[in-house]
């Protein structure tokens, strides 16, 4: 046997509001003197045996009887115990979330969508394992074999990424929220990254901007093909040739900030947009370009706003709604009746007349 997966959970997690661990919330199975599965039984007139059939699945019952038994259910507050249920559907509750926090994550944005995936898998009773490690093909093998997931979700999804074709080789399903070149046999989800690049480029130009600059992720991003960050950079460029705007691009670290902001000032002296898709960098950004003395030229922001930065006109992410959606295409794929494809959520930009002001 292989030695165990490679497993953690986020101390970040841990501390939120809502979040379970796996080794938590275990169902009462009456034994300690509350409801049995025998008080279900007399209150819904039918024998220990249906009840258990209703709660596993495992026979067809009639759906007046089902509906009476779980009638029953709610009016005596019972609950099965998770292990039990578990032997009996040979599943565990438990989905594995994959989320490598590498150097160049930022890990607040990360967390938003760990925390998304965790409470909607709650609402399918539901447990989350977090892998943090960027262990790739091998981990999701470990995984796999262990039998300690129903399925898996796989985050910080790349271009080519090498996890892609050992998910088609696995008999786990799985989904990726986010959207590698190839997408065959996937199911995948994610917002819409180019139409949010190309969202602000048309916001920009539109009040008359013709020199813009999109400030992005840091350069290991693009290096590993990451794949949101190549698709919003794709938008921007398409959109910005097809408005016939002059346009740059600059991948930027927090710690480089002030840098590509005077490279910017110096080669661009007439630039006045600015898209930034790149939370931290972007109070660092705005700092820079006011030190120097130039009017701030008008932001657009792909992300959440940082504390204590004016928020600017933005797309932000839809974290939750990501997450509920990868959960419950995932479920779906684990009661059998899931369809590979391809969703894509439509950016929505919020204008804040404060921020952006006209060319």
């Amino acid at each position: 046997m292989g030695r165990a997966p490679s497993l953690a959970v986020s101390p970040a997690l841990r501390q939120g509001g809502g979040v379970r661990n796996i080794s938590s919330n275990r169902f009462d199975d009456g034994r300690d003197g509350t409801v049995r599965i025998s008080d279900v039984a007399r209150h819904a007139g039918v024998s220990p045996s249906t009840v258990s059939y209703v709660l596993s699945g495992k026979r067809s019952i009639s759906e007046t009887t089902r509906r009476r038994v779980r009638e029953s259910i709610d009016a005596l507050g019972y609950r099965p115990h998770a292990g039990a249920r578990s032997l009996a559907s040979r599943r565990s509750n438990v989905i594995a979330l994959v989320i490598p926090l590498r150097e160049d994550v930022h890990v607040p944005v990360a967390m938003r969508f760990a925390v998304s995936v965790v409470t909607a898998a709650r609402a399918h009773d539901h447990d989350v394992l977090l892998l943090t490690q960027g262990e790739g093909p091998d981990g999701l093998r470990r995984v796999a074999g262990s039998a300690m997931v129903d399925g898996v979700i796989v985050m910080d999804v790349e271009s080519d990424d090498a996890r892609v074709p050992v998910l088609r080789t696995l008999d786990l399903p799985s989904v990726l929220i986010g959207v590698p070149e190839d997408t065959e046999g996937l199911t995948c989800v994610d917002l819409d990254f180019a139409a949010a690049g190309a969202a602000c480029v048309h916001h920009l130009a539109d009040l008359g901007h013709t020199d813009l600059a999109f400030v992005g992720q840091p350069p290991s991003v693009y290096e590993r093909r990451t794949g949101f960050a190549e698709r919003t950079v794709a938008g921007f460029e398409r959109a910005a040739a097809e408005r016939g705007v002059h346009a740059t691009m600059r991948p930027c670290s927090p710690d480089t900030a002030r840098d590509v902001a005077g490279d910017l000032l110096r080669e661009r002296p007439g630039l006045t947009g600015l898209i930034v898709h790149n939370e931290p960098s972007l109070g660092p950004l705005l700092d820079a370009f006011a030190e120097h003395g130039r009017p701030e030229p008008s932001v657009v922001a792909i992300g959440p706003v940082p504390p204590g930065v004016p928020p600017p006109t933005s797309v932000d992410l839809p974290a939750e709604e990501v997450g509920a959606r990868a959960v419950g295409l995932l479920m779906d794929k684990i009661e059998g009746t899931g369809t590979p494809g391809v969703t894509l959520l439509e950016p929505r930009l919020t204008v804040r007349e404060s921020n952006t002001h006209r060319a």
